[in-house]
């Protein structure tokens, strides 16, 4: 039927007279099993964006698709870009609302004008199907439909909240990857319950950090195995992953994929179309280096102090400290790296240890090292000075910097500036750090075992002139690991050992600046 012989919406409840043909169509789209592929091969109009109005015919891996969601209470599906996922997706919700009364069906996109966009979708190929296959209209609104079935579908944008209350039949989640983690980890926390008395999920997007709640869903779907070793239909935890390639898709070849790296950049295209997890955001560190770091397990523990390492003789050991209040926000940090090797050694956190707290469990972390390696004369150590940092000086005052062993190592004063022990962190020295840390971590001069100071990595983006934590992550490992780059770039000019792994390729030999180091 032509799409101007009908009204662009069907009026709620309307008395129809049908023909055998129209019922036996009408039966083929009701059908509990064959019904999404038929509906969506006969009745499910698309705006193709060159080609205009036209019939979906899925392509096989977009029939796999359909079927997975169809077929399986919760699915994941990680898919390259622009390959139909968010269509196919349409057109399922669309059959899902019209053919199971009394159904909520919940769009939540990490953005408003995502979940907008699968709206439209839907609402156009509503426009396009006869009046004898479709559901009466009650409410037809931008962001939500209800039909004359009792069924609706909502869109929303994906924040902690949303969904909550709603008895949802079916979620779809879109571009899941790109909602913000924390978000995204309050939200399917929120929303799991929502759907344990037999609601679906549908999760979809092209993969974006290896540790957001998509890729922690996508390898948990991927754990297909049972208790005892057989191979499971569904994951550990309950998901069907999906997963497509951009040459399947009968318009892709290696020519295509060659202008496409050549338009978007090798990283972004092995995001985007090879999906690897590959964070979407500038992050200091490139994203293939982030993609090749592993964390390992501490090798033992010193109260909450993890050790990665022994520490042992002859080695000079650098130990910084990026203060906090202790209230619960903000944590204190404390980062310990061998000097000779660049290896990250020990780690502490936490955001409820007060400052005099903080200086005591640097002095055993530094007490440690002595009773190792029995040398005060290759301890170093520091803290950052600003704001917060002035009440760690006098608390270092107040337990004496004689009761330390090592080195505390400090800026010297500038001009008329009153000297203060320890490092002042400004933009200036904030971004040479960033720069060296990048350098020495992305040529494997350094290297890092902590899983939270990798996972701090993996969020510490581009702000303005600098980089920071994204918005809602933390980066105090990260500052404390500046801080003991800083360290490591004063040192290297007094330890030559230290000078050729420190200095980058051609940088050119300097005459060493003053330094200030008082010993405990």
């Amino acid at each position: 039927m032509a799409k101007d012989e009908i009204a662009l919406v069907k009026t709620p409840h309307k008395r129809m007279t049908y023909t055998v043909e129209q019922i036996q169509e009408f039966q083929a789209c009701a059908d509990p099993v064959t019904g999404p592929m038929y509906f969506m091969d006969h009745f499910f109009y698309i705006q193709h964006p060159t080609r205009g109005r036209m019939l979906y015919h899925p392509f096989d891996y977009q029939k796999r698709l359909i079927e997975t969601y169809h077929n399986y209470r919760f699915s994941i599906s990680m898919m390259p870009r622009q390959t139909g996922k968010s269509t196919s997706a349409a057109g399922y919700l669309l059959w899902y609302a019209m053919f199971i009364p009394d159904s909520t069906i919940l769009v939540a996109a990490h953005k408003y004008t995502g979940s907008q966009e699968i709206m439209q979708r839907i609402r156009y190929a509503y426009e396009s199907v006869p009046d004898h296959i479709r559901a009466g209209a009650v409410d037809y609104n931008k962001g939500s439909l209800t039909f004359d079935n009792g069924s609706r579908i909502v869109s929303a944008t994906t924040t902690e909240n949303t969904g909550r209350g709603m008895s949802i039949s079916l979620l779809y989640a879109d571009e899941f990857a790109f909602v913000r983690p924390t978000i995204a980890t309050e939200f399917w926390t929120s929303i799991s319950p929502t759907l344990a008395t037999g609601g679906k999920a549908i999760i979809t997007s092209t993969p974006n950090s290896d540790e957001d709640q998509f890729a922690l869903l996508w390898k948990g779907a991927n754990r297909c195995v049972d208790d005892y070793g057989n191979p499971t239909e569904v994951g550990q935890n309950g998901f069907r992953a999906y997963r497509s390639f951009w040459n399947e898709h009968p318009d892709r070849d290696e020519a295509w994929a060659q202008q496409q790296r050549a338009a978007l950049g090798t990283d972004r295209f092995r995001r985007e179309m090879d999906c690897e997890f590959i964070i979407a955001d500038e992050t200091l560190i490139a994203p293939a280096k982030l993609l090749d770091l592993e964390a390992r397990q501490p090798e033992y523990k010193t109260g909450e102090v993890r050790w990665f390492r022994k520490p042992v003789k002859d080695r000079i050991y650098c130990v910084a400290l990026d203060p906090s209040l202790g209230t619960g926000g903000d944590p204190a940090a404390i980062q310990v790296f061998e000097a000779d090797t660049t290896e990250q050694i020990a780690e502490w956190r936490h955001n409820r240890t007060d400052i005099p707290t903080q200086i005591r469990i640097l002095n055993n972390i530094i007490q440690h090292i002595y009773d190792i390696t029995g040398d005060d004369k290759t301890i170093y150590y520091t803290i950052e000075n600003n704001t917060i940092g002035e009440a760690a000086l006098i608390s270092i005052a107040e337990y004496g910097e004689e009761n330390i062993k090592g080195y505390f190592l400090s800026e010297p004063g500038a001009g008329t500036r009153r000297f203060r022990q320890g490092f002042n962190t400004t933009a200036k020295p904030k971004l040479a750090a960033c720069a060296k840390f990048k350098n020495l971590l992305e040529s494997g001069k350094m290297t890092i075992h902590s899983a939270s100071l990798i996972s701090e990595t993996k969020t510490f983006v581009a702000a303005g002139t600098s980089y920071a934590a994204k918005i809602g992550e933390t980066d105090d490992l990260v500052m404390a690991t500046l801080l003991v780059v800083r360290m490591l770039t004063v040192l290297k000019d007094y330890h030559k050992d230290l000078e050729d792994r420190m200095r980058d390729h051609g940088e050119p030999m300097v005459e060493p600046l003053p330094f200030v180091m008082t010993m405990g």
